[in-house]
């Protein structure tokens, strides 16, 4: 076989999974369809990882990148396209080869969820985001708008409001934020406007985003918040498509089905970080990243001294 084990995506799960791998001997290659570092790179700063009370995202992954470049070169920019059941292996499809491996570890993690409403996608680029880190400096001395109630989306707030922002503010369907307290307590001392209650219907416009169509949430009545840009941040979905066709189990959610071992339904698959739900955060990813790959060893007749 080309490599005992493939592991499937360079964020914090995948990086963390190829240093326990090559550390305990396996022969291991690591692929990703981008530049690696997940969607931790675009927070714009991290201040729950141990060791590190207030880092950006990206300076972060930068730094667990270049560790795990000590063991393993990654297959940068080589999307996997098919993973199949080949013999006691499988056989792995990329856009640049095909490969023979003992064992898979997927670590691709999730992607932006969208609203599915009127303006979405054709305001994207000319007003809409997903990413703030990525697009909030062409905003500078605007209005902007939120849309979500989590960490992220708080983050997000305070992150647009640091960077010169004139006026932000946060949309949320709910009668409450469901982020940290801690974020909610800095995002108010830094004026963001909260706005509760309120249900998105439509982003309006002309060549670019001029406003946000409004309905409250409870007495259903309209209302129109003009705005510059629009930042989506509504959570994830889990990027499961390559575990679908393999028939992996997943919840009704979409996530994959893991024992604590990172094992899923199909002996020799396994999968880590936020792909398998939970929490979401970078430090369990890491940790279920290296749990995993330690594992994989069984299936492929090897022992770990556990």
């Amino acid at each position: 076989m080309d490599y005992e084990l493939a592991i499937v995506g360079a964020g914090p799960a995948g990086y963390s999974a190829a240093i326990y791998a090559v550390r305990s001997g396996l022969k291991a290659a690591l692929f990703d369809r981008g530049d690696g570092g997940g969607r931790a790179v675009l927070s714009p700063s991290v201040e729950n990882y141990a060791g590190f009370e207030s880092i950006p995202g990206a300076e972060l992954m930068e730094k667990i990148k270049h560790h795990a470049g000590r063991y393993i070169q990654p297959h940068l920019y080589e999307e996997v396209t098919g993973v199949a059941k080949s013999g006691s292996g499988f056989s792995l499809s990329t856009s640049k080869g095909k490969y023979s491996v003992g064992a898979v570890l997927f670590c691709t993690g999730t992607e932006h969820k969208t609203m599915d409403i009127p303006g979405e996608k054709e305001f994207l680029g000319k007003g809409v985001s997903y990413c703030a880190t990525c697009d909030g400096f062409f905003f500078r001395g605007k209005t902007v708008a939120v849309v979500g109630g989590g960490s992220t989306a708080v983050m997000e707030a305070v992150f647009l409001k640091q960077i010169g922002c004139k006026d932000v503010f946060l949309v949320h369907r709910r009668s409450q934020l469901r982020a940290e307290k801690v974020y909610e307590v800095e995002a108010r001392e830094r004026q963001v406007k909260v706005l509760l209650n309120k249900e998105v219907d439509r982003i309006s416009g002309d060549t670019v985003v001029r406003a946000l169509e409004l309905r409250d949430a409870q007495t259903r009545q309209a209302s129109r918040l003009a705005v510059d840009g629009v930042f989506i941040s509504i959570g994830w979905v889990p990027q499961n498509d390559l575990l679908k066709k393999l028939g992996v189990e997943l919840d009704a959610e979409g996530y994959v089905v893991v024992n604590r071992f990172g094992c899923t339904s199909i002996p020799g698959v396994y999968a880590a970080g936020d792909l398998t739900g939970g929490v979401r955060q970078i430090v369990t990813a890491c940790a279920s990243g290296a749990v995993a790959a330690v594992s994989s060893l069984e299936a492929l007749g090897k022992k770990y001294p556990f």
